[in-house]
């Protein structure tokens, strides 16, 4: 007689590979995932390669969770290995050195993605208030460029 409430039986993982997710990462990757790939796509048109660049990234994160989750703020760290995986895959370079990328990204999750400041805040791992300044900042240096 077998007990229902067992679960069938699952292969081990192999090697290298985690025992199981985390479901704070699990969690982590439903939450940010969409906004991931819209960021994505905005720097790589190609739908699949927007997707390979996103996965990448939570990739590399759940490599670095545990160190992430020791951190003073995971969600920044976490923006930063995708910014970069998207970088490597768009492959794009700032010509002007009076750019902040930074600041760039912020225009686009907010003029592209169609992020409000609270938003952009929980995408990238800080403040509203700072990403609203940022965002007028940004603004004014485009307008002041016309």
């Amino acid at each position: 007689m077998t007990n229902r409430h067992e679960s069938p039986a699952e292969p081990p993982p192999g090697p290298g590979e985690p025992a199981e997710v985390p479901l704070e990462f699990t969690a982590f990757c439903e939450l940010h995932r969409p906004r991931y790939l819209s960021y994505a796509r905005v720097w790589l048109t190609e739908h699949s390669s927007a997707a390979t660049a996103v996965q990448q990234a939570f990739a590399e994160i759940a490599v670095h969770w545990r160190e992430l989750m020791g951190s003073s703020n995971p969600t920044a760290h976490a923006w930063e290995i995708l910014r970069g995986t998207v970088a490597e895959h768009s492959r794009r370079v700032t010509a002007d050195p009076d750019r902040h990328p930074a600041d760039d990204d912020l225009a686009v999750l907010h003029y592209v993605v169609g992020l409000a400041a609270p938003e952009i805040a929980d995408v990238i791992g800080t403040d509203a208030a700072s990403v609203a300044g940022r965002l007028r900042r940004t603004m004014l240096r485009e307008a002041s460029g016309w």
